[in-house]
C-alpha cells in the first residue's frame, strides 16, 4: 500500500515519476488567468491566520461546508476565524474523492510542511502551525507566490479599474510580474437598464468623457482598452453562458443603446444583438493590439435566488449549464476570421458533454500563422479535477495537438491555490508515462520530457509573447 500523497502521488509508473521529477517539477508557473486581488499583492499582505488565507472568498469550500450541513454562519457569516476553520476541519474527512481533499493536503504540505491529515483531532495544531507561519514575512502574499515558483500572474480587471496597484507593482519591478486582464462583461450587459446606466456613470468618470450616444460609449471603452494596454495588459477575458453571434446593423445597435441609456428595457433579441456587436468590437480591438482573448463559457450562475439576494454573486450558487454552444461559437469565430481579425484565442468549456465540440472547433480556425492559435483551455471550475483534466487532455489529444497546449491556470482567488499546477502536471505525466510503458508511445524521454515542459511552461511563454521571462 502506498503512502497517502507521497512524492509519487498520482504517478503510477516509473516513467511517469521520471517525467514529473526530472522535467515537470522544476518548471516555473505562469498563471495567466486568476482572480487574485491586486491590492493584496501590491501591499504584500500578511494574513493573521490560515482561515483568512484559505477560507475567505473560497466558494469551493463554502459549497462543501453547506453540503456537510454546516450553517452559513461558519461560511460567509460572522463566526470567528477559528470557528470557521474548526468547521472546515470537521468537513474535510467527508470530502474524500472530491478534489478539495487532495488540494487541502497538497497546500498544507507545499506551503507549511504539514503532513498530518486535517480532521477534528488535528485541527487546533494545524491551525496554530499555519497561522504562526503566515504572520512572518516569508509567508506574505509575495512570499507565497515565491514559494510556488510563480513568475507571472494575470489578474481579472474591469475596464473602469484605475489599475493603481498594477502601476505600483510595475514600478517596483518585483520578483513576480503582475499584469491586468481586460474583462468588459459588465460594460456590455444591458439586461438591467438601471444597473447598466449606473455603470455608465463609472465609465464616464474612468474615461473622463460624457456618454450620451453609442459613439461616446465606444470611445470611452476604447480609451479604457488603450489605458490597459499602456499599463501592461496583453490579455482579455469574458465569462459568458455562451457566445453571441446574431446578425445586426450599426443603426440597430445605436438605437438599442439609446433605448437602454434612456432607461427602457431591451427585449431578448435586442440584448443578443447588442452583445454580439460588442463581442466583435472587443475582439477586433484585441486583434489590433496583438492580445490573447479568452472566453469562459457554460456556467449557469446565481441559481439560488434567496442566497443571491442575501449574499450576492460569486458565493457558491453556480453550476454547469446546458447551453447550445456550437453554432454561435462557430459563427462568432468565423465573423472575425473572415475579416482576418481573429486574435489568438483560448476557449474554456464548463460542460463536459461539449468537450469534443470545443476540441474540434479550434481546428476550424487554426490557420497556420501561429502554433495553436486557437486553444481549447484547461479543465475549468467544476472540471479542474483529476477526471475533468484527464478527459480534457485525452479529448484534446484525440482531436488536436496536445503538444501545443498552453497548460494549466488556477482561476482562483487564493494565494494558496498554486499546487493546482502541480496536480495538473502530475496527471499529465502519469498519462504519458502509462502510455510509454504500455508501448503506446515511444520510450523517447528526451522528446516527451520536452513536450511536458512545453505544456507546463514554454508554450505559455511563447503564446502570450512573454519571452522576457527566464
Amino acid at each position: 500500500m502506498k503512502k497517502f500523497l507521497d512524492e509519487n502521488f498520482l504517478l503510477h509508473t516509473a516513467t511517469a515519476q521520471r517525467l514529473y521529477h526530472e522535467y515537470a517539477k522544476q518548471m516555473p508557473i505562469i498563471d495567466y488567468h486568476n482572480h487574485l486581488p491586486q491590492q493584496q499583492i501590491a501591499e504584500n499582505k500578511t494574513f493573521e491566520n490560515i482561515t483568512q488565507a484559505w477560507l475567505y472568498g473560497d466558494h469551493y469550500k463554502w459549497r462543501a461546508l453547506r453540503a456537510n450541513g454546516v450553517d452559513e454562519h461558519y461560511c460567509t457569516g460572522g463566526a470567528s476565524d477559528w470557528e470557521k476553520f474548526e468547521q472546515w476541519a470537521a468537513t474535510v474527512p467527508y470530502t474524500m474523492r472530491n478534489p478539495l481533499y487532495h488540494w487541502t493536503h497538497l497546500e498544507l504540505q507545499r506551503y507549511f510542511d504539514v503532513h498530518d491529515v486535517l480532521k477534528p483531532e488535528t485541527a487546533k495544531s494545524i491551525y496554530n502551525i499555519c497561522s504562526e507561519k503566515l504572520q512572518t514575512p516569508d509567508y506574505s502574499v509575495r512570499g507565497l507566490l515565491k514559494k510556488a515558483n510563480v513568475q507571472l500572474v494575470c489578474t481579472t480587471d474591469d475596464p473602469v479599474d484605475d489599475l493603481f496597484f498594477h502601476k505600483q507593482l510595475r514600478d517596483e519591478n518585483g520578483a513576480v510580474e503582475v499584469r491586468p486582464a481586460f474583462r468588459p462583461d459588465v460594460a456590455m450587459n444591458i439586461d438591467n437598464p438601471a444597473a447598466f446606466n449606473n455603470y455608465m456613470g463609472r465609465l464616464e468618470k474612468a474615461a473622463d468623457v460624457s456618454i450620451s450616444s453609442y459613439e461616446d460609449y465606444l470611445n470611452a471603452l476604447k480609451k479604457r482598452h488603450d489605458f490597459f494596454a499602456a499599463n501592461g495588459c496583453t490579455v482579455s477575458d469574458h465569462g459568458l453562458e455562451h457566445l453571441f453571434a446574431d446578425d445586426y446593423t450599426e443603426a440597430e445597435i445605436k438605437n438599442i443603446f439609446t433605448k437602454v441609456r434612456g432607461g427602457k428595457k431591451a427585449d431578448a433579441e435586442e440584448i443578443r444583438k447588442f452583445k454580439s456587436a460588442m463581442l466583435v468590437t472587443f475582439a477586433e480591438w484585441d486583434w489590433e493590439k496583438g492580445w490573447v482573448q479568452q472566453y469562459h463559457v457554460g456556467a449557469l450562475r446565481n441559481n439560488n435566488t434567496r442566497r443571491l439576494r442575501d449574499l450576492g454573486a460569486d458565493t457558491g450558487w453556480d453550476s454547469i449549464g446546458d447551453f447550445p454552444q456550437g453554432r454561435t461559437l462557430s459563427k462568432f469565430l468565423d465573423t472575425l476570421d473572415n475579416k482576418n481579425k481573429l486574435a489568438k484565442t483560448i476557449l474554456y468549456n464548463l460542460n463536459p458533454a461539449d468537450n469534443e465540440l470545443f476540441a474540434t472547433m479550434i481546428g476550424n480556425f487554426n490557420d497556420g500563422t501561429v502554433a495553436g492559435k486557437v486553444q481549447w483551455g484547461s479543465g475549468w471550475w467544476f472540471l479542474d479535477q483529476k477526471d475533468g483534466m484527464t478527459k480534457q487532455l485525452n479529448t484534446l489529444s484525440n482531436m488536436g495537438l496536445l503538444s501545443r497546449f498552453v497548460g494549466m491556470l488556477t482561476d482562483s482567488r487564493s494565494f494558496l491555490s498554486f499546487p493546482r499546477h502541480e496536480y495538473f502536471r502530475r496527471i499529465l505525466c502519469n498519462l504519458l508515462g502509462d502510455e510509454i510503458e504500455n508501448g503506446e508511445l515511444p520510450n523517447d524521454i528526451a522528446w516527451i520530457g520536452k513536450m511536458v515542459q512545453d505544456i507546463c511552461y514554454n508554450n505559455t511563454k511563447e503564446y502570450f509573447g512573454w519571452s522576457h521571462l527566464g
